[in-house]
C-alpha cells in the first residue's frame, strides 16, 4: 500500500508551507491548492485520500467545494478555518465534511484528526505517529521517546499506537482489546491489564515523563502529553 494522499487547500502560503512540512514530515503524499480552481485539477489528476480544506478562498467557498466534492469522492473532509461558531460547524459537516478544525490549532492536533480519519476509510495511515518526544514507526516495528528507542514487544508497540493516535480519548479494556488483538475477547481485561502496565514502566510514566496513562473513574484509558510550565 501506498502512502496515503493529502490534498491541502489553503490560500495563505504561511499556512500551507508549515502544515505541508509537518505532513511531509509524517510520511505522507500531499499536494496543495491556493485555489478552488487549483483543488478541482488535482482531485481529478491525482484523486485524494484525503482533504484538508479552508473555507473562505479567492475563488469560492469551501462549503461549496465540499458539496462538490463529495459527490464524487468518499474521501474524509477535515476543515481548517477560522470561522468558528456553531452555525458554521453545522454547515461544514451538513455539506459532507467528517471534521472541523478552527484555526489556531497545533501540529499535533492536526496529525491525530488526520490519522483518525485515515484509520475510519480502512488506511493505516503514514505508519509514523508522532507526539514529541515521543515517534511511533509502525513500518520499522519501532518507537523511541526522545530520540531513544524503548524496547517494546510488537502488541506493546500496537498498542501504544492505538493510545497515541487517540490521545485524550477514553478506551475500556474491551475497546482496546479489539482494536489491538482484532480475536474473540476472551481474558481480555487482564491480557490488556499487563500490557498497559508494562507500557508505563518502559515510557517510565511515572518519572517525571511529559506523558501519562490514566485508568479514568469509569475504568477507561487515556494517554495524554502532560503540559508543562
Amino acid at each position: 500500500m501506498g502512502r496515503p494522499r493529502i490534498l491541502m487547500v489553503e490560500d495563505e502560503a504561511d499556512v500551507l508551507s508549515l502544515n505541508k512540512q509537518h505532513l511531509l514530515e509524517q510520511g505522507y503524499e500531499v499536494d496543495a491548492a491556493r485555489t478552488l480552481g487549483e483543488a478541482r485539477a488535482i482531485v481529478w489528476e491525482r484523486p485524494p485520500d484525503l482533504v484538508l480544506l479552508d473555507v473562505m478562498l479567492p475563488d469560492g467557498s469551501g462549503y461549496d467545494f465540499c458539496a462538490e466534492v463529495r459527490r464524487i469522492t468518499t474521501a474524509p473532509i477535515i476543515y481548517l478555518t477560522s470561522m468558528g461558531g456553531d452555525e458554521n460547524v453545522v454547515k461544514g459537516f451538513m455539506g459532507g465534511g467528517d471534521d472541523y478544525i478552527v484555526k489556531p490549532y497545533s501540529l499535533d492536533v492536526l496529525s491525530m484528526r488526520v490519522m483518525a480519519q485515515l484509520r475510519r476509510q480502512g488506511l493505516s495511515g503514514a505508519g509514523r505517529i508522532e507526539l514529541p518526544p515521543l515517534a511511533i514507526d509502525l513500518y520499522a516495528g519501532r518507537a523511541t521517546l526522545g530520540g531513544e528507542e524503548i524496547p517494546l514487544a510488537p502488541k506493546e508497540l500496537q498498542l501504544l499506537a492505538h493510545l497515541v493516535s487517540n490521545a485524550g480519548q477514553g478506551f475500556s479494556a474491551e475497546e482496546l482489546y479489539r482494536a489491538v488483538w482484532d480475536e474473540p475477547m476472551g481474558f481480555y481485561a487482564n491480557t490488556v491489564r499487563k500490557h498497559i502496565s508494562s507500557l508505563k514502566k518502559k515510557l517510565k510514566l511515572d518519572d517525571g515523563s511529559p506523558f501519562e496513562l490514566r485508568l479514568t473513574g469509569d475504568r477507561r484509558y487515556v494517554f495524554i502529553k502532560v503540559m508543562f510550565g
